[in-house]
């Protein structure tokens, strides 16, 4: 008897070694039941197979025909070797009309062997006009012979046909008979879904979904399928996240509550202005979960500029007062010496715990980063040791094994859409208890984005600019179209400079690469396709404001390849107001504050993705000044490119571009590398459309798992949900 469960049977088996191969390899699929949830991207409609008289243009059409004739043509071609190449002519006939296929090079011996006068075939290809004649280049086509002509015929004229996601190597129409040869084992898939909620919610079984997405008769077919199978998806994912947030709810953590009259008081009692009702809203929420004995784990999302640092640095004061030690991470070290510069200014003399001046109630701030000299780095870690600081911030250094606390009660991490979850764990073990967690990023997330991919944590969100905060004019300037925008946009510094303020140049690139120098100098033609040149660059920009239309003014630049202490003295110097215009790559995407700097250009600016100019533009209008944007683009105003750029100029509400960003772009790459592997499994969920019913499942697994922890009682979740968790532990080891 065949001891292996039907749907987790290897495909080599079934399907024989080389289709197996290329599937694993190209597609990832290895076993029967990853085939089954290989779904159809779309269907193709056709009662009937297209005629070749109603072929449409530039559309992918399948034919059934006949070859009416096949020529072989040589042709002199420099790239060929021998300097000849072969094109082959076939000449195909449906009695409505005809139509002629081209196959070139390589591609030629084959049908040349097959695509014999009179052979009937099924070709499928795009559509496209030469010589004013359709013709068909290198389609893919399957022989009809003999007696399973009208059979093959009719699987492809049936009223849906799936099309599925295919590659160069394996046709949609053969990943099609591969599912129908593993389609009865779906009556053998165990369903993940607690009965109740099926029957609840009106879903299908799962073996009839599976039938039902790859061999609709109807429409309606198609819509059951999905509606179960985005449920199958929502469920799984939020029952994973559910046992995570219970597990972590298990583990034991020192309750800290802020002392009456302690560090907290003393900060608070010494702030130059009120707490927003938004940052008194989400202190209470984390002060409520730092005094439980289990570990937070809270999200704090906020609009750039929206006061998270402040609500961090309270959090970390009342932990300090508990008689504990915070520690927060940021992604570079230009931002870790950002964050520490501006944390020990705003506690004033309350930083200088066991200096001489320093305040009764106060505590050390200590800066630790790789770049740190030997010395510094000693002294900071001895601080952590003895509890000497209070405080530490850094960048990952601060998760090796050298560095030790004397009682580590909260982690506040900066930006965490560059931090994996293994980092957050890495860090939570260096406290003799788990510590308390504070995850802030100011890309605002959608809902759903965030129950999807930080479902292990309960979210806050700060969605009101503290007072002060200016507005910002966001402009794009089409330097291709309309230069003369571009030599206003110059006009724009020189002015803001003029009245006492700086600005920001940033380009995507730094430009000491080892690409041909002449090659980024050279000024693209109007010929020239945006797309092709290199990328403007700091150095060459820097270089043509500072001899151009910026001459006079003082410009530096900053990047990423430059040594810490240099950057730091750049950074010094431009928030000193000693420098014009800091010409600039993404480094000061994140956190930078210069409050007199009302003014940004951003060159090439399609190269960036939406939540990244939001988060460029953040940088400016942080003073009593208004702030200007400008997004110089030389993309063509149809392009998506600048439909993009129009949408970030139109609205200052990072959520709402954030919709935007992951309705143009797949949800994979909004979701990022930096979390587990969970969202890979995604395939019919969209994160966007199906809020609903990502909200549902999240409710219902916090529920199922809150009565049974170990699923003892749903053998079918338990089996999906391994699946999920071998996918996910898969995906850690891949980034070793």
């Amino acid at each position: 008897m065949d001891l292996v469960p039907a749907l987790e049977e290897p495909l080599k088996k079934v399907l024989g070694p080389a289709t197996a191969k290329v599937m694993a390899e190209h597609l990832g699929l290895h076993t029967v039941g990853d085939l089954l949830h290989h779904y159809p991207r779309r269907y193709e409609e056709r009662g009937q197979l297209t005629h070749l008289a109603d072929l449409p243009l530039d559309e992918h059409a399948t034919v059934v025909a006949q070859v009416a004739d096949a020529r072989l043509l040589t042709f002199s071609s420099p790239k060929a070797p021998r300097g000849k190449g072969q094109r082959l002519e076939v000449t195909i006939t449906d009695g409505s009309g005809q139509l002629k296929l081209v196959f070139f090079g390589n591609g030629v011996h084959k049908p040349h062997k097959e695509l014999l006068p009179g052979t009937r075939a099924l070709f499928a290809g795009k559509v496209s006009v030469f010589n004013r004649r359709l013709q068909l280049a290198h389609p893919a086509y399957e022989l009809l012979r003999g007696d399973d002509v009208t059979e093959t015929v009719d699987t492809w004229a049936g009223a849906l046909i799936p099309l599925y996601p295919a590659t160069a190597k394996l046709e949609s129409w053969k990943i099609a008979k591969a599912v129908q040869t593993v389609l009865p084992s779906a009556q053998e898939a165990t369903d993940p879904l607690p009965e109740s909620l099926r029957a609840g919610r009106g879903l299908v079984p799962l073996p009839e979904a599976l039938l039902k997405i790859h061999r609709p008769h109807t429409k309606a077919d198609i819509e059951d399928a999905r509606s179960r199978l985005k449920w199958d998806e929502a469920f799984v994912l939020q029952v994973a996240l559910a046992r995570r947030r219970h597990a972590d709810a298990q583990l034991p953590a020192v309750a800290r509550k802020p002392k009456k009259d302690g560090l907290l008081s003393a900060f608070d009692a010494k702030l130059p202005f009120t707490l927003t009702e938004g940052q008194l809203k989400v202190s209470k929420e984390i002060f409520d979960d730092l005094a439980t004995e289990h570990p937070m784990h809270r999200l704090l999302q906020g609009e750039v500029g929206s006061g998270k640092t402040m609500v961090a640095l309270r959090a970390m004061l009342a932990v300090v007062d508990a008689g504990g030690q915070a520690a927060m991470l940021a992604p570079t070290e230009v931002l870790a010496q950002q964050h520490h510069r501006s944390i020990t200014e705003m506690m004033g003399e309350l930083a200088e715990g066991g200096m001489l001046g320093g305040a009764k109630h106060s505590t050390k701030v200590v800066l630790l980063t790789g770049s740190m000299g030997a010395a510094g780095r000693r002294q900071a870690l001895l601080d952590l040791v003895t509890a000497e600081a209070g405080i530490v911030i850094g960048t990952h250094a601060l998760i090796e094994d050298k560095v030790q606390f004397h009682d580590l009660g909260l982690v506040v991490v900066d930006e965490q859409h560059r931090f994996g979850v293994e980092q957050r764990d890495a860090l939570r073990g260096k406290g003799k208890q788990p510590p308390h967690l504070l995850v802030m990023t100011a890309t605002p997330i959608p809902r759903t984005v965030a129950m999807t991919v930080f479902g292990d944590l309960e979210t806050s969100v700060l969605d009101q600019l503290p007072a002060g905060r200016s507005p910002i004019a966001s402009h794009v300037v089409p330097a291709a179209d309309k230069p003369h925008f571009l030599s206003r946009a110059w006009e724009r510094v020189r002015e803001e400079v003029s009245n006492g303020h700086q600005a920001y140049v940033v380009c995507p690139r730094i430009g000491d690469e080892d690409d041909d120098p002449k090659k980024s100098k050279k000024k693209p033609s109007p010929e020239d396709d945006a797309e092709k040149r290199p990328p403007l660059a700091v150095l060459d920009i820097a270089d043509q404001l500072a001899k151009g239309p910026l001459q006079g003014l003082k410009v530096e630049v900053l990047h990423g390849r430059m040594p810490p202490d240099d950057k730091d003295a750049v950074m010094r110097r431009f928030a000193a107001g000693e420098t014009d215009v800091l010409v600039a790559t993404t480094v000061i995407e994140v956190g930078v504050n210069v409050p007199n700097a009302t003014a940004m250009v951003i060159m090439d600016a399609d190269r960036f993705g939406v939540s990244q100019l939001h988060q460029l533009r953040g940088r400016v209008g942080r003073g009593s000044a208004a702030g200007l944007c400008l997004l110089v683009t030389e993309m063509a105003e149809a392009s998506p490119a600048r439909q993009r750029l129009t949408a970030v100029a139109s609205t200052l509400d990072g959520f709402e571009l954030s919709r935007i960003d992951l309705e143009q772009r797949r949800e994979g790459d909004v979701l990022g590398q930096a979390q587990s592997g969970a969202r890979t499994s995604l395939r019919m969920l969209a994160v966007i459309d199906d809020e609903e019913i990502i909200a549902e499942a999240r409710d219902e697994a916090t529920a199922v798992v809150a009565s049974d922890p170990d699923l003892e009682h749903l053998p079918g979740l338990r089996t999906a949900l391994q699946a999920l968790l071998d996918e996910e532990r898969e995906q850690y080891l891949e980034k070793g």
